[in-house]
């Protein structure tokens, strides 16, 4: 009787510690993307992409801020958790290869924010939301 309620206790704290992980990866999202939209706009981002050698850079700017910005709230919220990280994580791997890989490793501009990013957001799609969600209030209910 002990072990398994430690055991439910250790999982329960994964679960939390999951949403831990979900929402602040979900904040950072939404506040790349609202960065992008409120300080850049559409064409500043576009015109920054373009710069960068991104094909259709009206176009992708336009989706990177839609992933960053809905796929971060539904993060925040645990809304299509697996999705929205999976979004996410695809973006920070466009991210590092165009951007930040040629600056190195904790140097100015490097590739370690979107790596942990990255790695965040796979966690998220092996491992799901967590705690306190919306995905799991859905569950629960169907």
């Amino acid at each position: 009787k002990m072990s398994k309620a430690m055991g439910a206790r250790r999982e329960s704290r994964a679960c939390w510690g999951l949403s831990g992980l979900r929402g602040g990866t979900g904040f950072i999202c939404l506040a790349r993307g609202w960065q992008k939209l409120v300080q850049m706009g559409f064409h500043g981002a576009a015109g920054r992409f373009g710069a960068m050698g991104v094909r259709r850079a009206a176009v992708s700017s336009a989706m990177v801020i839609f992933v960053e910005l809905r796929g971060g709230a539904a993060l925040v919220i645990g809304l299509l958790t697996r999705w929205a990280a999976a979004l996410n994580g695809f973006d920070m791997i466009v991210a590092i290869l165009l951007v930040h890989l040629k600056n190195g490793f904790l140097k100015p501009g490097g590739f370690e924010h979107p790596l942990i990013m990255l790695a965040a957001c796979i966690a998220l799609v092996m491992l799901g939301p967590g705690a306190a969600s919306v995905d799991g209030a859905l569950a629960k209910r169907l």
